[in-house]
């Protein structure tokens, strides 16, 4: 009996250099950092909307709050824990890669566009959201296309693809607008309110969110043709493919089930700023072929 005991321990101890541990960080040094600290740092916009925001219990909330949310589940089940804390981490326009690039923050939840350049210093996750930069503009001002805006004042975030798409514009039709660069969407949308500015330029999706939230969303109009194209997506660090597949296979996962459907219509239909923006077919079939099997 004391020969079998000793061969099934031999066994075990040989099973357990060989299988690999289940509740593990592997090679990933975002999940290492999380396992050490029990903490996931998530950066978010606080007037995104309704992408990410500040809400009315004076946390961040939204669209992209809820997919890191349920990467922040899939991290526990990686690590084998019950909960994690999680730190959130307010961003900007040009704060946001930097702060993921250099591991202040593990994800970036807001409503960053995806494009080649930014990929030199971050990753991106699936496409979660499909817009385009357009214009607001106060109803009654003569604003349909930026061509209408000769002699008058544009504002825009400063370190967006809007900025970078609407002075494209400007430039490629020599236009004489001038061009005022504000910190934040809110600071934007003030300026626009309080005459400071002529229209303000953003992603149409964001325009809708703000005019949602406005005090008189009457007197506010979206137009324009899209100056641009942006597929949105979360970003996380590069070099970590780990971190990287187990937020991709996250994300297939939503879109596979029928659950990020429901997420979106949560948010959008009609939402809790009553946006009211239905799912467009391109949404719908980037979802499709982004759900990839398992």
């Amino acid at each position: 009996m004391k020969k079998h005991i000793i061969l099934f321990a031999a066994i075990a101890s040989a099973l357990s250099f060989s299988l690999p541990a289940f509740a593990d960080a592997g090679d990933s040094p975002t999940l290492k950092r999380i396992q050490d600290s029990g903490v996931v740092n998530i950066g978010h916009r606080e007037t995104s909307i309704p992408f990410s925001y500040i809400g009315s219990n004076n946390e961040p909330e939204g669209y992209s709050i809820d997919l890191c949310h349920k990467i922040v589940d899939a991290i526990k089940v990686q690590l084998g824990v019950s909960s994690l804390e999680i730190n959130y981490v307010p961003v900007t326009g040009q704060t946001r890669i930097p702060l993921i690039a250099n591991g202040t923050i593990d994800m970036e939840c807001g409503s960053t566009t995806n494009n080649l350049t930014r990929q030199k210093q971050v990753e991106y996750l699936p496409t979660t959201f499909i817009t385009g930069t357009k214009i607001a503009s106060k109803i009654g001002s003569g604003i349909n296309e930026l061509e209408d805006m000769n002699g008058m004042v544009i504002g825009m975030s400063a370190g967006t693809t809007n900025e970078k798409a609407i002075k494209a514009a400007i430039a490629a039709d020599g236009l004489d607008i001038k061009v005022v660069t504000v910190k934040d969407h809110s600071q934007g949308w003030l300026a626009l309110k309080t005459d400071r500015i002529d229209a303000y330029g953003s992603d149409d999706v964001l325009l809708y969110g703000l005019i949602s939230k406005s005090n008189n969303p009457s007197n506010y109009q979206v137009t324009g043709r899209f100056l641009s194209f942006d597929p949105y997506a979360l970003m996380v660090q590069r070099n970590d493919s780990t971190f990287e597949r187990l937020g991709r296979a996250t994300m297939a996962g939503l879109m596979r089930s029928g659950e990020m459907h429901e997420i979106y219509a949560k948010w959008f239909e009609p939402g809790p700023t009553a946006i009211n923006m239905p799912m467009s077919s391109t949404l719908r079939v980037a979802f499709e072929v982004q759900a990839l099997p398992n």
